[in-house]
């Protein structure tokens, strides 16, 4: 029932998914972009939903504490705890955390959002590269494209450690993807 009434609701905003969806996407991380609107998280989240993807994101711990909880929770927000370990007295890198959420579960799927701000960046965050590669798991490339009213996920990329190739590759993808306000997107001038 949940997931029809999640089809009716995108259908009713003029959304279409794409019905080619890689096998990958049930043990990866998964980029959201472009990602320039507050609206993204809501038409991810109905997509993600209706292919059945295992959709997790990271939040810092403090906002998964009530009443925020009660919401981000349930929409998958996953707490990130970066406190220095009791057995090292050391904090662990964000790579870390992010690979070792891997270890804890079989099935899920990181959302991140490499631009890291709604506003115009011209250099992403490759944090979740790095995350990928130490856990061992594919990149699936996730994206909103407002021009075509589509949702979708492209292919999945394994991290080879080349990172210019590898980084090449997947802002090729997203190279003529429009977000809602396509003036704030833009794909990293490293390796665009």
């Amino acid at each position: 029932m949940w997931k029809r009434i999640a089809k009716w609701l995108l259908g009713l905003s003029g959304w279409k998914l794409s019905p080619d969806i890689p096998p990958e996407v049930q043990r990866c991380i998964i980029i959201a972009a472009p990602h320039t609107s507050n609206w993204d998280i809501w038409y991810a989240r109905l997509g993600f939903y209706i292919m059945d993807v295992p959709l997790r994101f990271t939040i810092k711990r403090e906002w998964m504490r009530f009443p925020f909880g009660l919401l981000l929770g349930p929409l998958g927000g996953l707490p990130i705890d970066r406190r220095p370990r009791a057995e090292t007295g050391e904090r662990p890198s964000y790579v870390d955390v992010m690979a070792e959420l891997f270890e804890k579960h079989r099935r899920i799927a990181v959302m991140v959002t490499p631009e890291g701000t709604r506003s115009r960046s011209t250099r992403w965050k490759t944090g979740f590269y790095y995350a990928a590669l130490k856990a061992g798991v594919p990149i699936c490339l996730g994206y909103l494209d407002y021009a075509n009213r589509a949702a979708g996920v492209g292919p999945a990329l394994y991290p080879t450690g080349d990172v210019d190739r590898d980084m090449r590759q997947i802002m090729d993808f997203y190279r003529n993807i429009q977000g809602k306000h396509p003036e704030l997107f833009s794909v990293d001038e490293r390796y665009g």
